[in-house]
């Protein structure tokens, strides 16, 4: 939302806030939501995914403040353009899985990890397969049920692409078991609006990636086990919108690779093998 005095901080939960970013697309659907979170009555900020390297924005962000902490949810350019740039007009130090997207000290953020920052216990949970680095950041005490910042990892809308060969589907499979895990949390994404209980996101996620892997696995059936992502893609994701098919296509081949590699005798709804 934006005003005539610029954007706005628009309420997500009781302890969060966020600002949308002006840069709607087919993968950032309306475009990037940065939050800000805070416990009330606490003078300091904790910021989620800068977003686009955009001075109105930042500048929204910053005024938000005093910020003490941003922290990122994975690598990609919509959560991390303007993170150096949100340091800059704040001091505040940047944290990310990543290190390249550290800033001003901020050490790298490890699975487990509890930050204790503007008021706030903010849990970090590791959840690759979007991207390799990507995290969650579980809120426990944002109302009766808890939030996760979802980041990439699961969407207000549609669902997300594995960035292959840094994504990968059994990496994305076991976050979506971690995710359910924590129950009927609220669900604050990157990127679309927010959901209620993540168990039934997650589960609803996993029924969406085995029902694609079938088609994938028939598709091979069909076409010969030495298919190419496109080859496959033509048959499985033959009505998807030009605007995604690079997406569509980065996905079949986390699904490839998933089939091919030590997950490739192992069937939909069955047990995933142990990872070394």
């Amino acid at each position: 939302m934006t005003s005539a005095s610029g954007p706005v901080l628009q309420r997500s939960s009781a302890l969060t806030q966020y600002v949308l970013a002006p840069n709607p697309g087919p993968m950032s659907l309306d475009g990037t939501n940065s939050y800000v979170l805070r416990a009330p009555g606490s003078p300091g900020a904790v910021v989620v995914d800068p977003g686009p390297l955009d001075e109105a924005h930042l500048r929204a962000l910053a005024a938000a403040g005093p910020v003490e902490l941003i922290l990122v949810t994975h690598r990609h350019a919509d959560h991390t353009a303007g993170a150096a740039w949100l340091h800059q007009l704040t001091g505040a130090p940047v944290r990310a899985a990543d290190t390249a997207h550290c800033y001003g000290g901020g050490a790298p953020l490890t699975d487990g990890q509890v930050i204790h920052a503007a008021g706030l216990e903010v849990r970090v949970l590791a959840t690759p397969g979007h991207t390799s680095d990507s995290v969650c950041f579980h809120l426990p005490g944002d109302g009766p049920q808890g939030s996760v910042l979802s980041g990439d990892t699961i969407l207000g809308r549609g669902t997300t692409m594995l960035d292959y060969p840094d994504g990968t589907l059994g990496d994305y499979l076991g976050s979506l078991d971690k995710l359910e895990a924590l129950g009927p949390a609220a669900v604050l994404p990157a990127h679309g609006p927010t959901l209620p209980s993540l168990a039934d996101v997650a589960r609803a996620y996993r029924s969406h990636r085995l029902d694609r892997l079938e088609q994938v696995r028939n598709a091979l059936a069909s076409l010969g086990p030495e298919a190419t992502a496109r080859d496959v893609a033509d048959v499985v994701y033959a009505d998807v919108d030009p605007s995604v098919r690079r997406a569509a296509e980065t996905s079949v081949s986390a699904q490839l690779h998933y089939l091919r590699g030590d997950a490739g005798q192992q069937r939909p709804g069955e047990p995933r093998p142990a990872r070394r």
